[in-house]
């Protein structure tokens, strides 16, 4: 199999790379600089800034790749927030389906999409609590990439749906991010269990990279949670 991941620059990106790669998985990388990710011959490294790709380039990248990850975010920085494009995550989703889409493969595209527990699952519903709920209506009217998490989510469920022929899809919820050397013990939920705002629970950027790896290489884990919002946490 071949998987195209964009945002593979990032902290979350890499490891996503680095688990396909020592699964003897193909991957093409989307990066912005060649050296943030070790050579490999079983990975093609395509410099650019996924924002500026055409739909034809894009097109070109999804061909022949059985799954697309998305661990795209906005920097935490004044530019990086408020700055363009505020739709970042967004626009790519979208153009990477649109472009599974034009290539007509023959069996369906897994796309997964890194997101977060402040946005909900409204395919449910879900019912977080009140504090929370508060607390992310503020965020969304004051900071652009939550609004871009929330509607990433929603351009797959929504406009792809549970049905559509040629994408199926998940979307990661991790909760508070950590950075650990080594993948732990962690539960997936369909739904969080504990406040994301007021009780948030750790979720190591290893384990992310190490549940995504098994939605692609494990047809009995993708099955599970296709067309869902899995939450992940670390055991506790």
């Amino acid at each position: 199999m071949k998987v195209l991941v964009v945002g593979a620059s990032g902290a979350t990106g890499r490891l996503v790379v680095d688990k396909l790669l020592s699964q003897g998985v193909e991957v093409n990388a989307i990066v912005r600089s060649l050296d943030s990710l070790p050579e490999n011959p079983n990975l093609l490294k395509i410099q650019s800034s996924v924002h500026e790709l055409s739909s034809e380039e894009m097109k070109r990248y999804v061909k022949g790749c059985g799954a697309v990850v998305s661990c795209l975010g906005h920097n935490l920085t004044f530019k990086g927030m408020f700055g363009m494009p505020r739709l970042l995550v967004t626009e790519t989703i979208e153009c990477i389906c649109s472009a599974i889409q034009s290539n007509n493969a023959d069996r369906p595209t897994k796309v997964i999409l890194m997101n977060t527990t402040g946005n909900s699952n409204r395919d449910i519903p879900e019912k977080p609590p009140l504090s929370q709920r508060i607390v992310v209506a503020i965020l969304r009217a004051l900071l652009p990439p939550h609004l871009d998490n929330e509607k990433a989510a929603d351009f797959l469920r929504t406009k792809i749906g549970q049905n559509n022929k040629t994408i199926e899809w998940v979307a990661v919820r991790p909760d508070a991010l950590t950075d650990e050397t080594e993948i732990t013990e962690y539960d997936v939920y369909p739904s969080p269990v504990r406040n994301a705002i007021f009780d948030s629970g750790a979720t190591s950027r290893i384990n992310v990279g190490s549940f995504m790896a098994e939605l692609i290489l494990d047809e009995s884990t993708w099955l599970k949670w296709k067309g869902h919002m899995p939450v992940i946490y670390n055991h506790a």
